[in-house]
């Protein structure tokens, strides 16, 4: 698969579908976002575009008023979406993966997190016999 190209529209739905627990419908999704750059008469346009993308699904129908409405989840994560996007570039390959992890690794000074690096790398090793 190819990198995935957000408009800032569609971020801003992603942001808060991955930031809500819970499947929401497209007026909630108009209502929780005051301060979006789009129109709200847009909001089928946009879900269409993640849906087609991939990025969304609907997850439920919802009764809203007298009418059933689909209410949508993000399929994968933000962190999942972030990793996909730095492995389906053209120029990444698994040699990039001790350069980002470094870079990452550089970001922080928190000793839980380098820790908790340091159990998944044990695990991996682990999983594989080195």
């Amino acid at each position: 698969m190819k990198q995935i190209t957000l408009t800032k529209s569609e971020k801003e739905i992603m942001g808060l579908l991955w930031n809500t627990d819970r499947p929401l419908t497209a007026t909630e999704i108009v209502n929780l976002t005051p301060e979006r750059t789009w129109k709200k008469s847009y909001i089928h346009l946009l879900i269409n575009s993640l849906i087609d993308k991939q990025l969304i699904k609907s997850e439920s129908l919802v009764r809203t008023g007298r009418n059933f409405g689909r209410a949508f989840v993000a399929t994968m994560s933000e962190e999942e979406f972030m990793i996909f996007q730095i492995t389906a570039g053209k120029n990444f390959s698994q040699k990039s993966i001790p350069v980002l992890v470094s870079a990452l690794l550089d970001t922080t000074d928190d000793p839980d997190l380098i820790l908790k690096v340091d159990e998944i790398l044990k695990a991996k090793k682990e999983s594989l016999g080195i």
